[in-house]
C-alpha cells in the first residue's frame, strides 16, 4: 500500500534529443573556443606586426614585388630578425658605447628623457631576465583583516622605503594585481610576516586572478597540507 508521501519509483525519465544535442554543442564549444580564441589572435597580433613593418621596408624587398602581395608574417620574421640583430649588437663592446652615447643624447631633451627613461624601466621589468622579475606568488589580507587577496612578490623594499617606514622589521614589496586583467594593480609594501609565500607558480595564480577564481591549479589536497600547531 502505497501513500502520498511515498517516493516516486517509476521508471526514470528520458533525456529528449534537443537536450543531448545541447549538452553536446556546449561540450564541442568549450573545446573549440580556446582553441579558436588562440588561433584568431595570433593571427591578429602577426597582422598587426606586419602592418608596422612592411611600410617601413623598401617595396623591391617586400614579398609583393615577385608575388603580388604581402604574405601575412613577413612582417613579423623581418622585426624577429632585426631584433636579433639589434641584441647581438648591443651585448657587444661597440653596441654598449652606442648605447650610452644615444642615452646620453637623449637625457639632454626634457621631455624625450621622461618618456625613453619610463618606457624603458617598463620594458626592462617585462622582458629583462632578471631577479627583478615576479618569482613567487602570495597572500595577504587586503583591504582588511580576515579578507585575503593573490599577490606577487617583485623584492625586498630597499632605502628611504625601507628607512621611513618604522615596522621594525624587513617590509616586502608587493604587486597586488586585479580582475581580469593582471597587468594593472596596486604596489604594497607589508611586513614579511604579513606575506604567505604560496607554492604554486606565478603564472597558476595569474590564471587563478584572471579567471576570477573559476581556474585552480592542481594543488595539494587541503586535508594533506601541514597543519598550524596552537
Amino acid at each position: 500500500m502505497t501513500t502520498p508521501f511515498d517516493e516516486d519509483t517509476g521508471p526514470p525519465r528520458r533525456i529528449s534529443i534537443l537536450a543531448r544535442l545541447r549538452a553536446r554543442f556546449l561540450t564541442g564549444l568549450v573545446v573549440i573556443a580556446p582553441v579558436a580564441l588562440t588561433i584568431w589572435l595570433i593571427w591578429t597580433l602577426i597582422g598587426w606586426v606586419d602592418a608596422l613593418v612592411l611600410p617601413l621596408i623598401p617595396y623591391d624587398l617586400t614579398p609583393a614585388r615577385y608575388i603580388g602581395y604581402n604574405l601575412r608574417g613577413a612582417g613579423l620574421i623581418v622585426f624577429l630578425v632585426f631584433t636579433i640583430l639589434v641584441g647581438s649588437v648591443a651585448r657587444g663592446l661597440i653596441g654598449r658605447t652606442l648605447i650610452r652615447l644615444g642615452e646620453s643624447l637623449v637625457n639632454r631633451m626634457p621631455v624625450v628623457r621622461s618618456i625613453y627613461s619610463g618606457v624603458k624601466q617598463i620594458a626592462e621589468t617585462i622582458f629583462a631576465q632578471s631577479e627583478r622579475s615576479f618569482e613567487t606568488a602570495c597572500l595577504i589580507q587586503y583591504p582588511r583583516k580576515g579578507i585575503w587577496a593573490i599577490g606577487f612578490i617583485s623584492t625586498t623594499a630597499k632605502g628611504e622605503i625601507a628607512n621611513r617606514a618604522e615596522t621594525g622589521g624587513e617590509l616586502m614589496s608587493v604587486f597586488l594585481p586585479t580582475t581580469p586583467n593582471p597587468t594593472s594593480g596596486f604596489l604594497l609594501f607589508l611586513p614579511k610576516e604579513d606575506v604567505i609565500e604560496l607554492d604554486m607558480s606565478v603564472e597558476d595564480a595569474a590564471k587563478l586572478v584572471i579567471s576570477a577564481g573559476l581556474v585552480y591549479p592542481n594543488q595539494i589536497k587541503p586535508e594533506e597540507l601541514p597543519r598550524k600547531q596552537a
